[in-house]
């Protein structure tokens, strides 16, 4: 049975989407974790948690005895911590990354307060591995009055960012949802780092459920790598993924195992983005299992290693879903079969 990678359930399905006027209140730190811990199929169980540093989960000021505590919570349930999502939004603190210049501040800041956080619980010795999840923080109609320029309005912002997360062993990877200016298609995703240029420290974090949006082209048309006529011809899907992942393959370093129905969604505060389905979702159009190897096999169909964790990402599940604890066990099922297929075994030191 394989060990690597580690699997691990994202905290943040509790907040994204929620807890904002009209939307669904939030389920809180503790609950998630209950949650993940009590999910078995047999005998095996989550490794790990991803967490979002934002309240109510995860202050972002938060001190050494804070982080302190929250590691012994999340060691008590058998955990540890993979990547953490930094607040670079506007309304959490942060600013656009194309922004002005106290609006770029701003993003960087939130940046180095998530990599101190991150560092910190690597010192601690409950955060094997993992990244600092970021995005541009700006919408697709005001990226597009400049597309050029705003472009390199973000990735200075990123190279500035990707300096801060080196100073404390960190690397940062931008999400590629089609919901941010600048990162709404594989190509505009491909052209961003590549103005980055630092692949060591900003790459890419793969999310299922978004990146097939990046294969039919929904927020970026022009980037589109299906037939115009494609009616789900499974040869034209296989070839789109595969042309998809060729391109961003080699920046990515974080990867999130999830089903998408191709809709978006948008749900509280959130924009539209791809509408994230349980893993068994009749009207799902991934193959999981199949699909996820896109990503952590490479051309030859060699699996990679380069991933060291999946989590899963279940954001806007409403909450009557997220309570129950058989979708858990589903989503574990299905986190298990992609290691069996995608996987490794390495001896514990």
């Amino acid at each position: 049975m394989n060990n690597y990678p580690k699997l691990h359930n994202a905290m943040w399905p509790g907040l994204v989407g929620k807890g904002s006027p009209g939307a669904e209140p939030c389920i809180d730190l503790d609950t998630m974790l209950d949650l993940t811990a009590r999910a078995e199929v047999n005998g095996v169980r989550f490794d790990g948690v991803d967490l979002f540093l934002f309240d109510p989960h995860v202050a972002i000021d938060s001190n050494d005895d804070d982080i302190k505590s929250l590691a012994d919570k999340i060691q008590a349930k058998g955990f540890v911590v993979g990547s953490v999502v930094a607040p670079v939004w506007q309304p959490t603190g942060g600013g656009s990354a194309m922004g002005t210049t106290d609006d770029r501040a701003k993003f960087v800041g939130q940046v180095a307060k998530a990599c101190r956080i991150a560092a910190k619980l690597r010192d601690l010795g409950i955060r094997p591995h993992g990244v600092v999840r970021i995005d541009s923080a700006c919408g697709i109609a005001e990226w597009a009055e400049d597309p050029k320029g705003n472009t390199a309005k973000i990735a200075a912002t990123f190279r500035e960012a990707g300096k801060i997360a080196a100073d404390h062993g960190e690397r940062l990877a931008a999400e590629g949802e089609i919901c941010w200016g600048g990162m709404h298609s594989w190509k505009y995703m491909q052209q961003l780092l590549e103005e980055v240029a630092s692949p060591q420290t900003v790459g890419f974090q793969a999310d299922m459920a978004h990146t097939l949006h990046f294969a039919l082209g929904t927020n970026a048309p022009e980037h589109r790598l299906v037939p115009a006529s494609f009616n789900w011809e499974p040869d034209a899907l296989a070839a789109a993924l595969q042309a998809m992942t060729r391109a961003l393959r080699p920046w990515t370093m974080d990867f999130h195992v999830a089903q998408n129905d191709a809709t978006v969604k948008g749900s509280g505060s959130h924009d539209k983005t791809g509408r994230h389905c349980l893993a068994d979702d009749p009207n799902g159009k991934l193959d999981i299992t199949r699909d996820a190897g896109y990503w952590l096999r490479d051309d030859a169909g060699r699996v990679t290693r380069t991933i060291r964790h999946i989590c899963w990402d279940g954001c806007m599940f409403p909450n009557e879903v997220m309570l129950q604890q058989a979708t858990w066990n589903d989503i574990l099922s299905a986190m298990i079969r992609v290691r069996e297929h995608h996987g490794w075994q390495e001896t514990p030191i």
